[in-house]
């Protein structure tokens, strides 16, 4: 992304991120006072086909801090989450509820008493996952599929930039790690950082984890132009006195909130380095539609947006976008141009376009963007030389961070592994033989089973879930394999001989409810064991809304309140007690 398209943008950076962009060019970023691991901009290395450069790099000189420190467990769902107020049925308040126990699991290791005064922390990290910022006007989008068992379109997508600054602000005011007391050394992206691969929602993401001024609108800049003003009942009407479906079961009318939305938001960034990992709508154009049809790709930047389609019409597209049936959008192409009258008006905007992978990495590489570092987040040139997302990086002097592309560019939104990548996650994996490894992607193990091959690789194999699982397990150094995809808390224990276990970390979105995030701590615990400790956290934003509060602050609240109220909503994305703040025991290999 050049600087040139980036001023132009609706993302402002400041002055500060510029500072902090220099700050972690030229030096180390320390952490807590020294406590902290220093995190450099040449500590991450991207794969290539090359051996040499796909080797993870060299150890640094880093100690992590001893432990027990104090557990700083403020803000986080052990102390407190947000929990339906009142009645059963119809719009439900949220208001402040009690946290959620820590659970010891011991599937793959028992735990052994005493643990808690040997114990040495080793690494605490926060996983941020599936924010899907979203350009709500977005010619492109297909609020249309919404239906009796399908909604494809959310009452609080127009909030996903003000719920992530939010998140932003808890991780910033987190002082420890709240089972260790630990510093929390960095934050991970793990993919669907956004949603209809668009270039205004990728500054609005880097700018978001970075820091500085967005204003989340697009189109006109003078007014709204979407489904929430479009008269039609489907949708919820904010600012209108319409009787649509959603003021039928409560929702309330808030008159301003559009204007409210739209307007100019402000981002601190993330006071932590953090690295980035790419997911299929930040790789496909609705997450599920292969680049290449010109047809699509002037529609997302055009004046035109369909915005209702027929039940038996909106049925036969999502089957096809479930069945991938139709992975390069030539149904969705032929849909648009059939209901040509249909069409409503909308601003042509160039920021809509999509991007492509090397478009993907060069905007991470961007200076203005840099943040707290590193430079890139974990992306470098030689990605962008060898056509790559993928890469390891030191997260200690005995952890190495290995980020994987689990996107199939072929289209479809379930994942795979290239030959390639999956022969390079082998080499880093053994050369690192020394080291705990943890692992990052966007998609589980279960949701890895896209044949499909890279039109830039025809010939080359695609491998599915079980495949890595198998490579994973060939090396008694994977502690945790992390990721998301899914919206929903899933801890899954792969046991394997010999020590060759692991646990694999899912995390729900945070455009769903619960909207959460997890901080991830490793420790050992000097009896031959090691813990993975793992807690959520929610945004900084109160529980309780006020509908009369159209702030940044009272608009990412009301983020939340809404999506527990989306119709369709599923109930089960928080997961069980065993899948959120939880204890995971490791033989030690």
């Amino acid at each position: 992304m050049s600087r040139t398209r980036s001023v132009a943008s609706s993302a402002v950076h400041e002055p500060a991120v510029h500072r902090r962009a220099v700050l972690a060019t030229a030096a180390a970023v320390s952490l807590s006072a020294g406590a902290g691991y220093a995190l450099r901009p040449t500590d991450s290395r991207a794969a290539t086909a090359a051996p040499a450069v796909g080797e993870a790099p060299v150890a640094l000189s880093r100690k992590a801090p001893l432990a027990p420190l104090a557990p700083y467990t403020r803000g986080t769902t052990l102390a407190g989450v947000a929990a339906p107020v009142g009645g059963a049925s119809g719009y439900r308040r949220l208001g402040d509820g009690k946290g959620w126990p820590r659970v010891v699991r011991d599937d793959l290791a028992a735990p052994k008493s005493g643990r808690e005064d040997r114990r040495t922390a080793l690494a605490a990290f926060v996983q941020l996952t599936d924010l899907h910022l979203i350009d709500a006007q977005h010619p492109l989008r297909l609020e249309f599929l919404r239906s009796a068992d399908v909604h494809a379109w959310r009452p609080q997508e127009l909030l996903t930039v003000h719920g992530a600054v939010s998140l932003v602000e808890r991780v910033n005011a987190l002082r420890g790690a709240p089972a260790t007391g630990a510093p929390l050394h960095f934050a991970m992206t793990t993919g669907d950082n956004t949603d209809n691969n668009a270039m205004t929602e990728l500054e609005w993401f880097l700018t978001v984890l970075s820091g500085g001024r967005i204003r989340p609108d697009s189109g006109d800049p003078r007014r709204y132009e979407g489904v929430q003003n479009s008269g039609l009942v489907q949708y919820w009407q904010p600012d209108s006195a319409v009787r649509d479906a959603d003021k039928q079961r409560g929702f309330p009318r808030l008159e301003g909130f559009l204007a409210a939305a739209t307007r100019e938001v402000h981002s601190p960034g993330l006071n932590l380095p953090w690295y980035s990992t790419v997911g299929n709508h930040d790789s496909l154009p609705l997450g599920c539609y292969g680049h290449g049809d010109p047809y699509l790709r002037d529609f997302a930047v055009g004046g035109k947006k369909l915005m209702t389609l027929s039940a038996s019409e909106a049925k036969k597209l999502q089957d096809a976008i479930k069945n991938a049936t139709d992975p390069l959008g030539v149904r969705f192409r032929d849909l648009l141009k059939a209901h040509a009258r249909d069409l409503r008006p909308v601003t042509p905007d160039e920021r809509r376009a999509s991007y492509t992978a090397k478009e993907y990495v060069r905007a991470h590489l961007d200076p203005a963007y840099a943040g707290m570092g590193p430079v890139g987040h974990g992306y470098s040139t030689a990605n962008l030389e060898a056509g790559t997302q993928y890469y390891s990086f030191r997260i200690a002097d005995d952890v190495i961070g290995i980020s994987l592309d689990t996107t199939d560019p072929g289209g479809h939104y379930a994942g795979s592994l290239g030959a390639g990548q999956l022969r390079w996650l082998e080499r880093t994996l053994r050369r690192n033989a020394d080291s705990h490894a943890v692992v990052f992607s966007h998609h589980t193990s279960k949701t890895m089973n896209n044949s499909r091959p890279d039109p830039a690789r025809p010939n080359e194999r695609r491998h599915d879930g079980a495949d890595v699982l198998a490579v994973l397990g060939r090396h008694r150094n994977v502690l945790a394999w992390i990721n998301g995809h899914i919206h929903r808390n899933e801890i899954t224990p792969h046991p394997g001989p010999g020590g060759r276990s692991f646990w694999e970390i899912s995390t729900a979105s945070h455009v769903d409810f619960p909207q959460l995030a997890r901080i991830v701590e490793l420790t050992d615990n000097k009896d031959g064991t090691l813990s993975v400790f793992t807690t959520m956290v929610e945004s900084a934003a109160p529980h309780r809304t006020d509908f009369t509060d159209l702030s940044q602050t009272g608009l990412a609240a009301l983020y939340r309140e809404l999506s527990f109220n989306a119709p369709g909503a599923r109930t089960d994305l928080a997961g069980t007690t065993r899948d959120r703040n939880t204890e995971l025991l490791l033989k030690k290999g």
